[in-house]
């Protein structure tokens, strides 16, 4: 009873407060009209249209996104990764120790972990923010625990992840971490995760909202687990979708209650990042199911994001599908921290500068003509021409003498006589 006093007291707080439906009027397509524009403008490029394969189709959906033809280069890229520790990693379903996710967001801070050699060699900056680790916040600098909201997350099998206060002020930090990039002239993120027990859950919240079973979902983890540690997987992943299926209508309470902070800031990140017109790339699972949950709050929203990478994980196929999402890139990558994505940045920035620089293809028009050929010389034997050279014209007595026709040099045409011939030569001027 009193669980259902605190889902009804939340639900009127959520809408005098925080409307999630007010995302759907917000979010606006990318603009066909300049689609349409870009499509044309390539159609007149030097390289013919769809010789470029899937770099013509992002080069156009860029330009619609930033409503300019051409496209303008991605500048100004970021890597905007969420941290959190999730509970129900004690149950021993992953590879890494619970509450150890602390850990990879120092290595990350560091440039010791694969995203931050990646960002590093294609200059992109790295935003780390910590929702919910367990670890001290004395020991992260300020930057990286402003936002935090909690100090790890319930064991979802059993209890929610966290209250419903919880999940809003995740969710509004988000948001406001995504206004914040979007003002300071970042042109698209590449969106990652740094979390213990974050594949857990996002199988979780990936099931729920397509209706499919636990082992369906369940995958090995970034690290990968062996067969024991996937079975209690897959039975964490059953027990909490009992929890889940109750609350599926109200994406915020779902959040609350298999999700976490992370993944809660994560999708209001998403969200606003399309209201703001700002592209991002996914990286892995738990990108896919938080952007899973804001297609249930704006159908629209998922025509701003990339798939970057398909990480082999099954909740992430199956939720890219539901979003009809086909990932850039097909690697295996699942050691997460935006990896993944990171390695697609640079197909993207080239389909843009591919889009914007190649040179327009000369108009049929323009091509320079044939040049006449020229005449033939004085003096030309080849051809037959060379029988109505200009000596034939200027010797009348070619025409007059009775032994011109009959004589065989009288066809050899212009040019010094033979030596053969001289002695005949005065016989024909006398």
């Amino acid at each position: 009873m009193a669980r259902t006093r605190s889902i009804a007291a939340g639900t009127v707080r959520r809408m005098s407060s925080l409307n999630l439906d007010d995302f759907t009027d917000l979010i606006e397509r990318p603009d066909g009209g300049v689609r349409r524009d870009a499509e044309a403008y390539r159609e007149r490029r030097i390289v013919p249209p769809g010789a470029l394969g899937r770099l013509d189709d992002l080069g156009e959906w860029l330009a619609a996104a930033q409503s300019a033809v051409p496209v303008r280069p991605i500048e100004h890229p970021r890597v905007v990764l969420f941290a959190g520790d999730h509970g129900i990693a004690a149950l021993g379903v992953s590879a890494r120790p619970a509450g150890s996710a602390g850990r990879l967001v120092r290595a990350v801070l560091e440039g010791a972990s694969p995203a931050s050699v990646l960002a590093r060699r294609l200059g992109v900056p790295v935003r780390v923010i910590d929702m919910a680790l367990e670890a001290d916040p004395e020991g992260l600098p300020e930057e990286v625990v402003r936002h935090r909201i909690r100090r790890g997350s319930g064991r979802i099998d059993v209890e929610d992840a966290m209250t419903l206060e919880e999940a809003e002020a995740a969710f509004r930090a988000g948001v406001a971490i995504a206004d914040e990039e979007a003002d300071s002239g970042t042109d698209l993120v590449v969106l990652g995760d740094i979390s213990v027990g974050g594949t857990t859950v996002a199988a979780v919240l990936v099931a729920a909202l397509c209706g499919t079973d636990a082992s369906v979902v369940t995958g090995r983890g970034g690290q990968a687990i062996d067969d024991l540690a996937w079975m209690r997987k897959c039975a964490v992943v059953r027990d909490s979708l009992r929890r889940a299926r109750p609350v599926l209508g109200d994406q915020l309470q779902l959040l609350a209650t298999v999700g976490g902070a992370d993944l809660a800031a994560m999708t209001g990140f998403l969200l606003q990042s399309a209201v703001r017109k700002m592209p991002v790339i996914l990286d892995g699972v738990v990108s896919a199911a938080c952007a899973l949950v804001g297609q249930r709050v704006a159908f629209r929203a998922p025509d701003w994001w990339l798939a970057g990478q398909r990480s082999g994980e099954p909740a992430q196929a199956k939720a890219l599908d539901r979003m009809a999402l086909e990932p850039l890139l097909d690697h295996g990558v699942t050691v997460g921290e935006g990896t993944g994505a990171l390695l697609a940045l640079p197909l993207v920035q080239a389909a843009a500068s591919l889009a914007a620089d190649l040179p327009e293809a000369p108009s049929p028009e323009a091509e320079p003509e044939a040049e006449p050929k020229p005449d033939p010389e004085p003096g030309a034997t080849s051809g037959p021409e060379s029988t109505s050279g200009p000596e034939s014209d200027s010797h009348p007595e070619a025409d007059s003498h009775p032994e011109a026709d009959s004589h065989p040099e009288a066809d050899a045409g212009s040019g010094p006589p033979r030596p053969d011939t001289d002695s005949t030569a005065p016989e024909r001027d006398e």
